[in-house]
């Protein structure tokens, strides 16, 4: 095994290891407490990025049946879940500027029925990528009888079928129209909290309670969401630039898709951790768990 394959495997193993760890708390909150709205998208986030690990490299490549049917399944999977990836991540900016927003504003009104809209916005998401990906399980495949000069290896036994320029570039279009979209939502809303976040922290100066702003729940998780926005952007537009130029190009170096690899399960990773190190919550239950 190469030295990048031992990196990809620890990444990989320790991402699983975080995300569970954080999938078992939110579940077991959600079912025996009573969970908070950014629980339930949380949640969702976790369980996503599990799949994401598990189905972006060659860590399902050993499973025991049909090469075709194994390639576009995980490849499917994977697209899907990055899909979903950044439109929870949206969801939560979006969600945590509103419940931050102050009473007089727009968007308060939606306060009182955040979870309901949340629910809607869940089917809507999860229909919308599961449909948009299954285009991919007529480019993808474990086998081909074409020419191999005609096909571009995404994975170490996966290939992409020659597509028309013409349906390239339509399917380029509408995924970064999706991508740049919801990004600049992402920017929008991260702009407000940050807005929100100066203008009550120059009110509690002036109120002299500068140790209530620090305590405040709603500021940890809002500098929390702007954390995984920013880490989210910049890895998901290096991740984007790499697919962009390789399917443009129409070729995937072995060195440039173990690069993609490594920066794909970044966020997965860096999102559980700082979950973890901003939830009150889950530092006092690792501390109890310590002190036994």
């Amino acid at each position: 095994m190469s030295s990048s394959n031992t990196v990809l495997y620890f990444q990989a193993g320790f991402g699983v290891l975080v995300n569970m760890f954080l999938l078992f708390f939110y579940t077991f909150i959600i079912l025996c407490h009573r969970p908070k709205p950014m629980d339930l998208i949380s949640c969702q986030l976790t369980f996503i990025h599990i799949m994401m690990i598990l189905t972006g490299g060659d860590i399902l490549e050993s499973l025991k049946f049909g090469n075709d049917v194994k390639c576009k399944t995980v490849f499917y999977i994977n697209r899907v879940m990055r899909g979903l990836s950044i439109c929870i991540t949206c969801l939560l900016s979006v969600f945590q500027a509103v419940t931050i927003s102050p009473n007089t504003s727009l968007f308060a009104k939606f306060k009182q029925k955040l979870k309901t809209y949340m629910m809607y916005a869940f089917f809507y998401l999860w229909s919308f990528n599961v449909l948009f990906s299954s285009r991919w399980f007529f480019y993808v495949a474990g086998f081909t009888n074409i020419s191999e000069t005609h096909q571009m290896k995404v994975s170490k036994s996966c290939f992409l079928y020659p597509v028309n320029h013409i349906i390239r570039g339509l399917m380029l279009t509408v995924a970064m129209s999706r991508d740049v979209f919801l990004v600049g939502v992402m920017m929008t809303t991260s702009t407000y909290m940050v807005i929100i976040l100066f203008r009550h922290q120059k009110q509690c100066k002036h109120l002299h309670s500068i140790r209530h702003l620090r305590a405040s729940p709603e500021k940890r998780a809002t500098q929390m969401i702007l954390i995984l926005v920013v880490f989210f952007v910049v890895m998901y537009w290096v991740d984007f630039i790499i697919s962009f130029t390789s399917i443009l190009l129409w070729v995937y170096d072995p060195v440039v898709l173990t690069v993609q690899m490594f920066v794909m399960n970044i966020y997965p990773i860096i999102t559980p951790v700082v979950q973890i190190s901003s939830d009150k919550r889950i530092i006092n239950v690792l501390k109890n768990f310590r002190s036994e």
